[in-house]
């Protein structure tokens, strides 16, 4: 049998770092080798290491990194995956201009995916919107997205990814935000124009589609040659 794949969850505190934690250790073959928080509450919790975002630089060797953290904590795991010449899954959304140059950079050193979104539902999602835009030229198009109340960036990192969609079906999209509640998410693009529209939606009801999506993209990207991936390339 071969050796588990070592997984470094970056942004482990999080909804999306617990639900990464817990279905790691239902994977036979993945281990988590280190879990990275601001300001963790213990240093081993359930067999695994935890560090805090000032001893990132510290965490012991992996194969891949999986980050669901937040912009200004970024840059350094990012560095840290191009210095040690491992993997980087991220799907940390609100990234700068200059942090997506990093990321483009990035690729010619390592295998590295960035998704706005890990589910396979919305993948498909939006190239129906790509599609739909094409052939309804000059209809509005309008995305409304929901998400829990702790959601900071808006739109959020899906709808903007629809939105981008959209514009290569020559769509010029226009967003609205709700941020209520504990709404994993839902995300609806809308087709309209005089008597008639088209809705296109997409509700997740768990985090672990979100999870499992990151974890099955971890498993493939560990062996890949360095490049800018995206997660259609690793989904079969």
């Amino acid at each position: 049998m071969s050796e588990p794949i070592r997984v470094l969850i970056h942004g482990a505190s999080g909804r999306m770092g617990r639900a990464l934690l817990r279905l790691c250790a239902q994977a036979p073959v993945l281990a988590v080798a280190g879990a990275v928080s601001r300001k963790p509450a213990q240093r081993v919790i359930d067999g695994v290491p935890q560090f805090a975002a000032s001893e990132l630089s510290g965490v012991p060797a992996f194969d891949v990194a999986i980050d669901f953290s937040r912009p200004e904590a970024f840059d350094r795991v990012l560095a840290l995956c191009v210095e040690r010449g491992v993997a980087l899954v991220s799907g940390t959304t609100g990234l700068g201009e200059d942090q997506r140059d990093a990321l483009q950079a990035a690729g010619a050193r390592i295998p590295v995916l960035w998704a706005a979104n890990f589910s396979l539902g919305v993948a498909v999602l939006a190239e129906l919107v790509e599609r739909a835009a094409h052939a309804l030229q000059g209809w509005d198009c309008d995305i409304v997205e929901a998400h829990h109340a702790g959601k900071q960036d808006a739109p959020s990192g899906t709808a903007l990814a629809l939105g981008a969609a959209a514009g290569r079906g020559g769509a010029q999209p226009r967003y609205a935000s709700l941020r209520a509640g504990d709404i994993v998410g839902e995300h609806t693009v809308q087709f309209a124009t005089v008597g008639e529209r088209i809705e296109l939606v997409h509700r997740a009801s768990s985090r672990d589609i979100f999870a499992r999506g990151a974890l099955h993209a971890a498993t493939r990207l560990a062996a890949r040659a360095p490049g800018l991936y995206r997660l259609a390339d690793l989904v079969a």
